[in-house]
């Protein structure tokens, strides 16, 4: 009997909330900004918000925190919605902060009207030289003192378009000498004359992050809000600006962010390696985007394994990309169907076979018979991997070397009789002759090699293009390391096999379907493939060697 998972801190949290009667069910939210795609550390936050959902019977909205539209684009909305559904989830509502402009415009109105916020005419510059300094107090703004009437009517006045950017904004006025930088009179509005991706010129007057987010919180009566760490200094105003304007109470927690070796997880460095052309696209196979990581050939199941190995914590820790490449392999070794492709063909002729003569082998699709079986054509004249084959046989060589036997996957065993080369020196066939009754599911010679190797029918591959992604940087913490981040990208992380083989049977491939191709790794067809011309990309090699390489340098 296997032992029953322990609860994260949230999780406990939850459970003694629905116990206690605070909540009958719960309702959580993703709430991503559309500025750019989805990375593998929004997976983490997308699991565990839609997880809870699922787990304790409740629901999840996919909320758009759209309030600056200098950045935001459809193009990001339906790139983040293609995400959540392909990692295997579907939200109670789709929702925009955008949806709130007016309602959010009421309640800082009402703030106002309170006494708790006026406009002020200061600089960027003159607001951050007077919040002070973690450890010297703030000081007030010289429009702090304005009266209600007057910020009432300068903050009408922002929202008709009289002022220009930055000429005003509002803030909230809380404490210019409290601890907590976020509390000495936060902006709450700035004005931005900029066309939104959804309201259009409606607006110029758009809500700050911590306004925005808490408050749109409240009007969904969500009731856990999940954050990552770096918004613990947010909670204290998140919680005052429910306390005074008297809205739905939602509870903020926070829980440590994804980290990962080799890669960056921020939205700003990413949309740098592709605005400056270091990768091609959002969707380049070597981002840690999901649509870039889906593109490479990773599993919703596995992006969600490696989430739940990981789990929530309170503190930051570095996770080792190699386990998001083990949780990768683990599905894959049970899904993947097994193919055959050379990467670096050799000719192998069989010369003893008839000429002409082809045949059809049956050859297994997958780890186990629940795969059925698949026909792989056979003929006298072969690709194999160059690498299968040595001039003179090192100790413990197992396959093609001269006087050397293999058995050729599903088919018969081969000896090498000999070999030829080009004028350049380079070997260009091997010869060799088969044993007829040494055919794979009915081999009646008793005959036992060690060594197995794969092939392709030179008559009936199909040529394709094949694309080995390695790790995107190459050194661990590349975000944090002296200098420019962009210095420590591997310059090998991508290389392009233009002249590979396949068996006709990936003539079928499709982009959602994962392949093993047997003793090179696992593989999936690119989006940039066609019939007269296949490409695949390499997802990830069948063992983790980098460690190995890394250790050696």
């Amino acid at each position: 009997m296997s032992e029953e998972k322990s609860l994260n801190f949230i999780e406990e949290i939850i459970e003694a909330d629905l116990t206690n009667g605070k909540y009958k069910t719960i309702l959580t939210r993703f709430p991503p900004e559309p500025n750019g795609y989805l990375h593998i550390g929004h997976a983490k936050s997308i699991c565990l918000n839609f997880g809870l959902g699922i787990k304790y019977k409740g629901k999840t909205n996919l909320r758009f925190d759209d309030t600056n539209p200098v950045k935001e684009e459809t193009e990001y909305v339906d790139s983040i919605k293609e995400d959540v559904q392909w990692l295997g989830f579907n939200w109670e509502k789709e929702l925009y902060a955008s949806d709130y402009f007016d309602q959010l415009y009421l309640l800082a109105v009402d703030l106002i009207k309170k006494g708790l916020a006026y406009v002020d005419d200061s600089s960027p510059e003159e607001i951050a030289a007077l919040k002070g300094t973690p450890t010297v107090p703030g000081m007030a703004s010289a429009n702090r003192s304005r009266s209600i009437e007057e910020n009432l009517q300068l903050f009408s006045e922002m929202k008709a378009g009289k002022y220009k950017d930055g000429e005003k904004v509002l803030r909230g006025k809380i404490d210019m000498e409290s601890p907590n930088m976020h509390m000495r009179d936060p902006l709450l509005y700035r004005i931005k004359h900029a066309h939104h991706h959804r309201t259009g010129d409606a607006w110029c007057i758009y809500p700050m992050y911590d306004f925005a987010h808490g408050q749109s919180d409240s009007i969904e009566n969500i009731t856990h809000s999940i954050c990552t760490l770096e918004f613990i200094p947010h909670r204290e105003l998140y919680d005052w600006l429910i306390e005074k304007l008297g809205t739905f109470s939602s509870q903020q927690y926070e829980f440590a962010r994804l980290n990962m070796t080799y890669t960056v997880m921020s939205k700003r460095k990413l949309l740098q390696l592709v605005t400056e052309g270091h990768v091609l696209g959002w969707d380049d196979p070597r981002m840690p985007t999901i649509s870039g990581m889906r593109r490479r050939g990773f599993t919703a199941e596995s992006i969600r394994n490696f989430c739940d190995k990981i789990g929530i914590a309170r503190r930051e820790n570095m996770i080792d990309f190699s386990l998001l490449e083990f949780c990768l392999r683990e599905d894959l070794n049970k899904s993947a169907l097994r193919v055959m492709g050379v990467l670096d063909p050799l000719i192998l002729i069989i010369t003893n076979y008839p000429d002409g003569q082809t045949e059809e082998l049956i050859s297994e699709n997958g780890p186990d018979e629940d795969y059925g079986t698949r026909i792989v054509s056979f003929s006298k004249t072969l690709w194999v991997e160059r690498e299968d084959f040595m001039e003179e046989a090192a100790k413990k060589w197992f396959r093609l070397a001269p006087g050397a036997t293999v058995r050729l996957k599903s088919a018969y065993i081969v000896k090498c009789d000999g070999f030829t080369k080009d004028c350049n020196g380079v070997v260009n066939e091997i010869h060799c002759s088969y044993l007829p009754e040494t055919k794979s599911g009915n081999d009646t010679s008793g005959i036992s090699v060690k060594g197995t190797i794969h092939w392709v029918s030179v008559a009936h591959a199909v040529p394709a293009e094949v694309r080995l992604y390695e790790r995107l940087f190459k050194v661990e913490n590349p975000g944090t390391e002296e200098g420019d981040f962009k210095k420590y990208i591997n310059e090998n992380s991508l290389k392009i096999i233009p002249n590979a083989w396949v068996e006709n049977s990936l003539l079928s491939a499709t982009t959602t379907t994962r392949y093993q191709f047997l003793r090179k790794g696992y593989f999936c067809l690119d989006k940039e493939s066609a019939p007269n011309k296949l490409v695949f990309n390499r997802t990830v090699t069948l063992k983790d060697a980098y460690s190995k390489e890394v250790k050696k340098l």
